[in-house]
This record gives structure tokens, sequence and C-alpha cells, in this order.
């Protein structure tokens, strides 16, 4: 709950540093230069002297502006937003509604969306795969899942680790980091697995969001310990043998997550858009050309 301007009961850390109005857990030397409640980084919106809360800026400058004149802003310069974890929630919902349907209509939609190189499918009348022209499939395969199990695990992850990336990011910011994370998985798997072998999940575009969530954490100073052990977990059931994971995507969405999740948290505010769009324009041109490259060797 957020306290009112001037009251004397906000949190302090063991080192006597007020915790954050909006964000108790997190001590800050920094205050608002309006109202002088105590704001952490993530809700810190640049003023032309120091630095204001949402709040202040939302009632207004203080010079005469209107007050959506300067709207706040999360720290990679998204909207903050009523409702911080919507984009999750649906996310979460279309895979399990996809689920729902893998389980009424049976295996023949599955292997129509399915990541699959190149493979004979009578039953599909003939050979599919990506190096068949369908490219759909490195996005379809996404929001599949083969048990009850692999999707419990895989929205749990989501919900755990997206909720608070989404709220760190915006949700623009959010959404092209969990598409362009879980294309790179599906290139990678394309690139480097047998070409008959079916993979589906978003674990790939999961583990773009745990790569994300540690340069993130990284940049505010945060305990790296819990992500870096949760992470470490994952990638030892990723390699180990006879859970028939396919680590190619989940590497690849990996190093596709670090990589725009640097630029989403790094890039410089006078060029913002341009260097955060442009390192998923450069994750997705690399998708591209690596999709070009096995598709010439399969065919």
């Amino acid at each position: 709950m957020d306290q009112a301007p001037g009251s004397p009961q906000e949190p302090k850390d063991a080192q006597g540093l007020p915790g954050c109005y909006r964000h108790p857990d997190r001590p800050t030397g920094i205050s608002c230069t309006r109202c002088e409640r105590p704001i952490c980084p993530e809700c810190m919106v640049s003023a032309s002297v120091g630095f204001q809360c949402p709040e202040c800026v939302r009632s207004g400058s203080g010079t005469g502006h209107a007050p959506n004149a300067n709207q706040p802003r999360t720290m990679a310069g998204g909207a903050i937003t009523s409702d911080p974890r919507l984009v999750t929630k649906v996310l979460i919902g279309i895979c399990v509604a996809v689920f729902v349907v893998q389980m009424a209509v049976g295996e023949r939609f599955t292997e129509r969306f399915e990541m699959i190189g190149l493979a004979l499918a009578s039953d599909l009348g003939g050979l599919e795969g990506v190096a068949e022209g369908q490219w759909y499939r490195l996005l379809t395969a996404m929001f599949l899942h083969g048990s009850y199990i692999h999707i419990a695990f895989n929205m749990l992850s989501l919900w755990w680790i997206g909720g608070p990336l989404e709220a760190a990011l915006g949700r623009a910011r959010y959404i092209a980091l969990y598409l362009v994370s879980g294309l790179a998985g599906s290139a990678l798997t394309y690139l480097l697995a047998d070409q008959n072998q079916p993979s589906l999940g978003a674990s790939g575009a999961i583990f773009g969001l745990f790569g994300a969530t540690a340069i993130l954490m990284r940049r505010l100073n945060y305990d790296l310990r819990p992500v870096i052990a949760l992470l470490v977990i994952n990638l030892i059931f990723t390699f180990t043998p006879g859970f028939n994971i396919a680590w190619q995507a989940h590497i690849g969405g990996l190093v596709g997550g670090l990589i725009v999740g640097y630029a989403m948290v790094h890039a410089p505010r006078e060029r913002r858009a341009l260097v955060q769009y442009g390192a998923c324009g450069l994750v997705l041109l690399a998708v591209v050309v690596t999709v070009v490259v096995r598709t010439a060797q399969l065919t």
C-alpha cells in the first residue's frame, strides 16, 4: 500500500536507508524532489532537477505542463500500467488454451504446428517441416506442450519469472523479449537438432526471460544467487540424459534473452528505443540467416 507524503513510517534497512515507498523491500538513498518519498531505480522519473516519483509526475510536472506531458516510465522506458502482469497472464492463457485443443484434437494438431526440420508425415500428406517453407512452426511450437507436467512446469516458471520482468520492462518490450527469445531457441533447434526430431514448448522463451532477469538484477545490484541457482538447476535438467529435452531451444533462448535483455536495461535514455528494438532486430536477423542456411542444407 502506498504511503502518504511525509509519512514518518517508511521502512528502513539495517544501514538506516529507507525502503522505496512502492517497493518497501528495496532500500534507497534517493527521494522524490517534490514529495520527498524514497524511490528505487524502477520508480525514478527524471525531472529537470533530480528525480520524481510516478504519482507526482502524474499529478503534473510543476512547470505548468499538462499532467500527461511526462508520463511515468519503467526503468526500461515502458509505460507503467495498472496491471503489470497482464501480458504474462495472456501468454499463460494462450498456452493453456492451445494445450486444451491439443488434448481434444489429438496428435494430428500437434504434428501440424510443432517444431520440426524436415520429416515424412504420411498422415499429413507428405514432407513436413520448416525446410518445406513452414516457417510458422518456429513460432507456433512455443505455445505447444507435450504433457500435463510439461505445461505445468513451464507455466509456473513463466508466472514466477515473467511477472516481475514485465513490470520492469513494460508490456511492449516484454512481448518483444519473449517472442525474440523463443524464435532464437527455435532457430538453434532447427540448425543443430536432427531434422526429423520434433520439439515443442515455451521453455526457449522462458530461458530468455531468465537471461534478461539476470541482467536486470545485476543492473539493480540485487543478489544474483537465487536466479543463477534456478538457472543452473534448469540447465542440469536440460542436459540430463533421459529427459528428452531440446537443449538447443534452451541455449538459443538464453542467448537471445541475454542480448535483448542487456539492450533493454542498459540502453542510453536518448537512444533507448533505437537500441532496444535494434537489438531485437539483430537477433531476428540472426534467426532468419540461421533458418536460410539450414534450409539450404536440407534441400
